[in-house]
């Protein structure tokens, strides 16, 4: 058991307040969305550039934490009966606490770094040794200054071995990071350009990672990357000298030269690799499930890590064999009869559980939800004490529903069932869920598949989820996180954030956005017409929403639904006033756009004198904002221009805002505008297409991840001869005997018809396959002829990471609006989230 206070003497705390000393602390938090066990937290209010925790203690006091670590003066008559621990810095108290913690125990701790391939030896390794050693290990890719402290938290008495690995962006990192983890064995993976730019060269940041092992008994590195093996060979000379027992042990394997480890052969059939090698003097294998490279490199590591731990050949060929692929990643995808399907059938454990359901939880548009879940494999607890505690998880959510699955789940299902509000059904098998699947009904509830992959889960979800298309746009929400946190960290501090998600959010998908960035701490929303967002209230978003093109017969329904109109002219303030005072409201919130030379909508400089008027005889509405629209914020030949908007819009807000007896937001910068003109940034921004990846600026498009990919399928190979002709109108004539391959999309998926006739090119196995012929209304044929390992079902990227829309936009000649927005509804949406 650990006390409050004694994490205030770990973390040389004064208390600010102290109301019990010897309250006990189970679990550290830093987001006060996400709290397990409140009575039991203590909440650590970290400061960082895009947030400061303490403005969140009063909502971690709402939810019941009683505990609290600040870094500025709290007052505590507003959140009575707390205890509350002042430091100087809370990222390093917390970085404190969890080294004191870490001194605690006396187990292997297998440290990892590197540029690659961390998470994944992690996870292997949990799989790999998990039937051995009861092991903790860090959630998902929880490396950071943050991620590792909470990680170390979490280590308990029962268990045996303990796997974390580190990451650093910067010098000065790793020395923090080495005293909370203070391995016993190290795994340097391998270095490469990730996270490169805090760094001079590669030789600085391999030695700044090398300190992660200065006091670890055992090293398992790779001799084959020679930067790598040189610098560590100049780090043990550097470190000689010491007592012989402390000594670092390097542990190395190699495919070209000598070493503990000697790679002999790597044998490759089909999705399953042999590898031999030479140890202490004798031969042994393993086979892996996997072909390519990454993997045989992530296998042999973990292999080194397994021979250090003394695992017999025998249990190491067996559980090699079968190694299970690694998604650090949920998805989500519309079901059957308007479910929702969160799909995180890869990990089975309670970590995982725990992220899984707080997921889970972000999911507002429905009422009901329901947990699939298979037994829990490969932790080493007694069945009985597990399922209490998973159940314990399940009822404090809100979960109307859980479906249990295998034999561990069905024999302790008296574990969930004395949980009333929870209804608990119970099957032995997969197969006997499946076979009794027509007798349970799925409908509008949000539905978590969490299960170990022995249980082929991806059956359950071929029922549940809605098939559309073979055509899929894929949707990456965390990077959707990263790019609004790039323009959050360009705004001034206390500047607001306003994010578009109009034209259904730029064709990625209007609720499962807006529901990201309602958690992100966005502050308004903004669409274009009021069936937008009526659509959004229904699936459960409550931030407030304005409405840009808001139709006069609609305003009863924009108040019914409380939303917010731009009024840009007499006629719509006119018409919005006669339906706020036929409905009786008072102070309705609007927004008034000024039209300062863009054209389009808007209020004019000799109308503000007539408006000022008319707002101060009407107590029916309250001007929330004032705000026009920069017209070319992203061209630099412009600026003058923009600059003359920005004086327009300050002489007609600053009319209006004087003759109000309080004071409405001010908003004028768009995506474009937001870095390039930071004088323009006001009380509010709005944020655009820079958050789905694109922005003209150079700087920021290099910071920016494209959250959208979008995927089809080979439908059809054909060899076509010389001379023959492919598409319609009989214009495009093979050349020379060609290979083509036609693709599930056409021009009513939103491919644009203008990429016809080799304007444009497909990704088929990373290599470009160009397009043959007239895009048609469904399909394209493309030349696969140099992509001889393309057969059908195989998997074609229209745009993604590796192909950006912009390039597509180049290509048809318009803008990545146009292309994102024309994606059809026809095509499947999927939402992955890998924080």
């Amino acid at each position: 058991m650990t006390t409050i206070d004694q994490l205030r003497k770990w973390s040389n705390g004064t208390w600010l307040a102290m109301e019990q000393a010897d309250a006990c602390i189970e679990e550290l938090a830093i987001d006060s969305r996400n709290i397990e066990h409140p009575a039991g937290s203590l909440f650590v209010a970290l400061k960082t550039n895009l947030r400061d925790g303490h403005s969140y203690v009063q909502d971690a006091w709402q939810k019941g934490v009683r505990n609290f670590l600040v870094s500025q003066n709290i007052d505590a008559s507003r959140i009575p009966g707390v205890n509350i621990i002042k430091v100087n810095d809370t990222l390093d108290a917390l970085q404190q606490i969890a080294a004191a913690h870490r001194r605690r125990f006396n187990i292997p701790v297998v440290g990892i770094t590197g540029s690659n391939g961390k998470t994944v030896v992690k996870e292997w390794l949990y799989q790999l040794l998990s039937n051995q050693y009861n092991v903790i290990r860090s959630p998902k890719s929880y490396n950071s200054q943050v991620g590792v402290p909470l990680s170390v938290w979490m280590m308990k008495e029962d268990q045996e071995l303990a796997i974390f690995e580190a990451g650093i962006s910067q010098p000065g990192e790793m020395e923090k990071l080495e005293r909370i983890i203070h391995p016993t064995i190290g795994l340097f993976t391998n270095i490469g350009e990730a996270h490169s730019e805090g760094f001079m060269n590669s030789r600085q940041k391999i030695n700044e990672k090398l300190l992660l092992f200065r006091h670890a008994k055992q090293l398992v590195f790779c001799r084959d990357h020679a930067q790598l093996n040189e610098c560590i060979i100049q780090y043990m000379h550097h470190i000689k000298g010491g007592k012989p027992e402390d000594a670092l042990q390097l542990f190395t394997w190699s495919q070209k030269q000598d070493a503990d480890l000697r790679i002999n052969n790597i044998d490759r059939s089909g999705t399953k690799t042999s590898i031999s090698a030479l140890y202490k003097g004798r031969e042994i294998s393993i086979t892996i499930p996997f072909g390519d490279d990454a993997s045989v490199e992530n296998a042999i590591h973990c292999w080194c890590i397994l021979l250090l731990l003394n695992v017999s050949n025998k249990e190491i060929k067996a559980q090699m064999v079968q190694l299970q692929q690694v998604s650090m990643r949920l998805e989500l995808r519309h079901g059957i009869n308007d479910c929702t399907v969160i799909n995180d059938a890869y990990n089975s454990d309670l970590t995982s559980l725990q992220l899984a359901l707080n997921y889970l939880d972000q999911q507002k548009q429905h009422k009901h939800h329901t947990v699939i879940m298979s037994d829990l494999l490969q932790i080493g607890r007694r069945d009985l004490d597990l399922y209490e505690e998973v159940a314990a998880f399940i009822s404090r959510r809100n979960i109307q529903r859980f479906i249990g699955i295998g034999p561990a789940l069905y024999k302790n299902k008296s574990s969930f069932r004395k949980y009333k509000k929870l209804r608990s059904i119970f099957f032995k098998s997969t197969d006997h869920f499946l076979k009794n699947f027509h007798l349970l009904t799925f409908e509008k509830e949000a539905i978590l598949l969490k299960g170990a992959r022995a249980f082929a889960f991806e059956k359950i979800g071929l029922l549940l989820e809605q098939q559309v298309h073979q055509t899929t746009l894929s949707i990456d929400l965390s990077a959707l996180t990263h790019n609004l946190n790039v323009f959050r960290s360009e705004l001034s501090p206390g500047v607001k954030t306003m994010a578009m998600v109009k034209a259904f959010a730029y064709g990625s998908g209007s609720y499962e956005i807006a529901n990201l960035l309602q958690y992100a701490g966005i502050d308004y929303l903004a669409v274009a017409y009021t069936d937008e967002g009526i659509d959004l209230r229904k699936a459960g978003i409550k931030m407030p929403v304005m409405v840009m093109s808001p139709d006069a017969a609609s305003f009863d329904r924009m108040i019914a639904w409380k939303l917010e109109p731009e009024l840009y002219n007499f006629r719509s303030f006119a018409a919005f006033i006669s339906m706020a005072q036929t409905l009786q409201v008072q102070d309705y919130p609007v927004h008034i756009k000024l039209d300062t030379g863009m054209h389009r909508l808007g209020f004019n400089p000799e109308d503000i004198d007539e408006l000022v008027s008319k707002i101060s005889e009407h107590p029916t509405i309250k001007i929330a904002s004032i705000f026009s629209h920069l017209a070319a914020s992203n061209h630099p030949e412009n600026d003058d221009f923009t600059k003359q908007q920005a004086l327009l819009f300050d002489q007609m807000s600053s009319k209006i805002i004087n003759a109000l007896s309080y004071r409405p937001m001010q908003h004028l910068s768009n995506s474009a505008g937001i870095a390039r003109h930071k004088d323009m940034q006001y009380d509010m921004v709005r944020l655009g297409i820079g958050l789905y990846g694109v922005d003209s600026n150079p700087a920021i498009q290099n910071k920016l991840r494209q959250i959208s990919t979008l995927k089809t399928s080979i439908a059809q190979v054909r060899n076509v001869p010389e001379g023959d002709s492919i598409g319609y109108g009989h214009d495009t004539i093979a050349y020379h005997d060609m290979r083509i391959a036609t693709l599930c999309i056409g021009y009513a998926d939103g491919y644009p018809r203008a990429l016809g006739h080799s304007k444009a090119y497909l990704l088929i196995h990373g290599k470009p396959a160009k397009t043959i012929g007239s895009i048609c209304m469904d399909m394209c044929m493309v030349d696969i002829t140099e992509i001889p390992e393309a057969k059908e079902g195989d998997e074609a990227i229209v745009f993604g990471p590796e192909l950006p829309v912009t390039e597509l936009a180049r290509w048809a000649e318009t803008i990545s609006y146009e292309i994102m927005t024309s994606i059809s509804q026809r095509v499947k949406r999927v939402y992955v989230n890998e924080e």
